[in-house]
């Protein structure tokens, strides 16, 4: 008989925050749904009866497995301090992986090479096995290119041969993908979306936000600027912490939608926007899946719109329903949850011209990431005026919105005469790690106000 020292699956639930009520003729049905998973425990390993040590574990595939993809270029010896602090970091995280966690470490250069365990095959996390690898990271070295697809890729062979059923990856770099075509890049992408997830650290100020923030918004994980190297330990431990705290991958949100009507958009905007309406995966002539990722204990935020069919006063209808699913091998997928999205058609103007604040306020938030977005790459461009005005928005959104974190960026790029009108003047020197922040954060968001 085994002991179970294995992740206990969440408990989702779905709420649905809308205004239902459409004018005479009006199609669009906007919603907010809100996704919590609670309860998950922690991820491992089954053992031998009797027994509280992985490394002499039932012969079963770990549970959760994690690969840390470390940037060991040239230019992480300038200074050398970079590649001390990047071995201090993947160190620092290899101590958080949880017991019966499979785990793997990549150097990356222009090429991938696993430097622990080197076999090509995860190593089950134990005190014995962390000890090996914080040896292995000891003899790390910088020299060579970057060519990142490379270390995606390795990543992906090693957790797919693992059969780890929670897969995630950590990647950190410090310069741009010089050494393979933008082609390349997104090969690896599509090769590995859906195999593992990852987050994306640049430390430094010398790579691409948009590269990076390009790998977490394809592999559904968080994207960050690291500008002091050392600050690598805390955020590499945060992030294992949080790696170790997912109970249940590969969970989508399906959308049914009935004749004649059509998904628009499918949004993540809580904690952060991502579109995740170019993903869907048709299951039927009615229903699509939208990839969420892996959960542990978490609430995330998703903006739908659907399309429906023009109906009179007082007709109503069901718009879509919403399922989180999970796949079950061999068998239909299993339903975590649902809710519904309704339209009812009123002449009522103010029941059918008002907006839910939840609606309202993701709205905001998105238009916020986008104007961020747009006000920096126009003052890239030499555009002083469009940028103003972009950025002006973009600090009137952050006030109305309470998203202080964001408004504090933006102060360090523009100075603020009036926040609540978005009257801003560029400031004439702005440092390169705060226009990096501002554009890596620029998709993060607040939740609405209680």
């Amino acid at each position: 008989m085994a002991n179970f020292a294995k992740a206990s699956a969440p408990r989702f639930s779905v709420d649905v925050y809308q205004n239902e009520y459409l004018p005479e003729g009006g199609r669009e049905v906007h919603a907010i749904i809100t996704v919590t998973a609670t309860g998950g425990g922690t991820t491992g390993r089954v053992l031998l009866a009797g027994s509280t040590d992985p490394r002499i574990a039932d012969p079963q595939q770990p549970e959760a497995g994690v690969v840390i993809m470390v940037d060991t270029s040239g230019s992480m010896d300038y200074p050398p301090t970079k590649l001390a602090n990047a071995r201090a970091a993947t160190g620092a995280a290899i101590q958080t992986v949880r017991d019966g966690v499979g785990f793997a470490v990549v150097a990356g250069t222009h090429k991938a090479v696993e430097i622990y365990p080197g076999n090509g095959r995860l190593a089950i996390a134990s005190p014995r096995t962390r000890e090996e690898a914080q040896w292995a990271l000891g003899h790390l070295t910088a020299g060579g290119g970057t060519a990142i697809g490379t270390w995606l890729r390795l990543a992906a062979d090693l957790l797919d041969h693992s059969g780890a059923t929670i897969r995630h990856g950590i990647l950190l770099t410090d310069g741009r993908n010089e050494h393979e075509a933008p082609a390349d890049l997104r090969a690896a992408l599509d090769h590995c979306a859906g195999r593992f997830t990852c987050d994306a650290r640049g430390v430094g100020t010398d790579w691409e936000v948009k590269e990076v923030t390009q790998i977490a918004s394809a592999l559904l994980g968080s994207a960050d600027i690291v500008a002091d190297p050392g600050g690598l330990t805390a955020d590499f431990t945060t992030m294992m912490r949080q790696a170790m705290g997912k109970g249940v991958a590969d969970v989508a949100l399906r959308l049914w939608t009935p004749q004649g009507a059509e998904v628009q958009f499918v949004k993540q905007v809580a904690p952060r926007v991502e579109n995740l309406t170019p993903r869907r995966v048709d299951v039927n002539a009615r229903a699509g899946d939208y990839p969420t990722g892996s959960w542990g204990d978490e609430s995330r935020d998703y903006h739908v719109c659907v399309r429906v069919p023009a109906a009179g006063v007082g007709q109503e209808m069901l718009a879509a329903r919403a399922s989180l699913v999970l796949p079950s091998p061999g068998g239909p997928p299993e339903t975590l949850a649902h809710a519904l999205m309704r339209a009812v058609w009123t002449n009522d103007m103010m029941a059918s011209t008002a907006i839910n604040p939840q609606v309202a306020h993701y709205t905001g938030q998105a238009e916020l990431a986008r104007v961020i977005q747009q006000g920096l790459e126009l003052r890239k461009s030499g555009d002083e005026s469009g940028a103003t005005a972009k950025l002006g928005r973009a600090v009137q959104l952050a006030a109305a919105s309470g998203n202080n974190e964001t408004a504090r960026l933006l102060s360090k790029v523009v100075d603020v005469v009036d926040a609540a009108t978005g009257t801003v003047r560029l400031k004439a020197k702005v440092a390169e790690a705060d226009e990096m922040t501002l554009e890596t954060r620029s998709t993060k968001t607040v939740r609405v106000k209680k």
